[in-house]
């Protein structure tokens, strides 16, 4: 299993709901956020990284979006495809998707946003045991767990509720390597900053095909801070269908 390299935490400044969409829960360090490039954010290459096996030639796949279309969620819309899933989408999870490219980038988004305290323990909590894999996804459902707790008493919420809507946009991605065993790619969110200037974060993630179906590796330290960055551009990124690049 490859670990992908850990990325700057952010402030909450202007990122909080982008960051949180995005299936991240981050500590707020205070820093000002340093805007980099995609060139800047670059990790390692995958294939030194593949020591471990999941990645034997790894390749940056050509992958059609003419299926995707938009499925709303809390406010995100989230990309789906007759084609490549999910499949499933009952009781507020996303399951079910083709061996493909396709079907790992359609993955990666749909359970990555899931996996978050924003939609209640009844999503987050069936998404981060069935869906999630790697040694620190207990940690990512214990923080989830206790993020939605004391949001929950300060919001009062009850009965497990969801925390609310958001408005943010899953605009962007990038490859960084695909295997049909594994996949590691940048996925980019957006949504609106203080000043009304849109905000952007991109969050490195990995999924692997394990039982049938695509599972999203937890994030390093089980904090989804730890793999994200703002981002000033989205040159040499891929603009999801119907999402533009100047919202």
């Amino acid at each position: 299993m490859i670990r992908a390299a850990r990325r700057r935490l952010l402030p909450a400044v202007a990122v909080a709901a982008v960051l949180l969409v995005a299936g991240l829960a981050f500590a707020l360090t205070g820093r000002p956020p340093a805007s980099r490039s995609p060139a800047a954010t670059a990790p390692a290459s995958p294939a030194g990284a593949a020591g471990s096996g999941s990645f034997g030639q790894p390749q940056v796949p050509q992958v059609g979006l003419a299926s995707v279309r938009w499925s709303g969620f809390y406010g995100v819309e989230l990309p789906v495809s007759a084609q490549a899933g999910p499949y499933d989408t009952s009781g507020g999870i996303a399951a079910g998707f083709a061996h493909t490219p396709l079907g790992a980038l359609l993955a990666a988004v749909n359970i990555g946003v899931r996996a978050n305290a924003q939609w209640g323990p009844r999503i987050f909590t069936t998404v981060i045991r069935g869906q999630v894999t790697g040694p620190d996804a207990a940690t990512l459902l214990a923080g989830c767990q206790a993020a939605y707790h004391q949001a929950a008493q300060s919001g009062q919420v009850t009965d497990g509720q969801p925390l609310g809507t958001v408005d943010v946009t899953e605009q962007a991605f990038r490859w960084i390597a695909y295997t049909p065993a594994a996949a590691i790619l940048d996925l980019v969110s957006a949504g609106p900053g203080y000043d009304g200037a849109t905000v952007r974060a991109s969050v490195q993630m990995e999924v692997i095909w394990d039982g049938g179906d695509w599972k999203v590796v937890a994030p390093p330290g089980g904090d989804w801070g730890n793999s994200a960055a703002e981002l000033s551009s989205l040159a040499g990124y891929t603009v999801f269908p119907g999402q533009g690049g100047g919202r």
